[in-house]
């Protein structure tokens, strides 16, 4: 079967609908900007924890293991919510990489900006 190349009308609307949707997409950008809901697509940290850091399934100590990250390991951050105090620190990050998995702030130095709240 062969395929027939689109007409005219067809080809110039895609266009316009693409067109009209990347400006939407540019027009409300400043807007959120403004509102300060801008943030990086992702934030990262260094584990420095020297034996490592357990990551788990809530932001408590006592929750369930999800996985380990190595010392030095650079982790993916999509968010920071508070738990259970850590060394004083009841910050916890949320990380991405592989599983979702929760790792004490106190542990995790940021690499750039402070990841959002969740």
């Amino acid at each position: 079967m062969a395929l027939r190349p689109r007409s005219l009308a067809v080809r110039v609307g895609i266009a316009v609908a693409g067109g009209a949707l990347a400006a939407t997409t540019l027009a409300t950008a400043p807007a959120l900007a403004a509102e300060g809901n801008e943030h990086p697509r992702s934030y990262k940290g260094k584990v420095t924890a020297k034996p490592g850091l357990l990551l788990r399934d809530r932001p408590t100590r006592g929750s369930k293991v999800v996985r380990y990250e190595p010392y030095g390991k650079i982790v993916h951050i999509f968010c920071k919510t508070r738990g259970e105090h850590v060394q004083g620190n009841d910050r916890w990050y949320l990380l991405t990489d592989g599983t979702w998995a929760w790792g004490a702030a106190h542990y995790i130095a940021n690499i750039g900006p402070a990841p959002r709240w969740c």
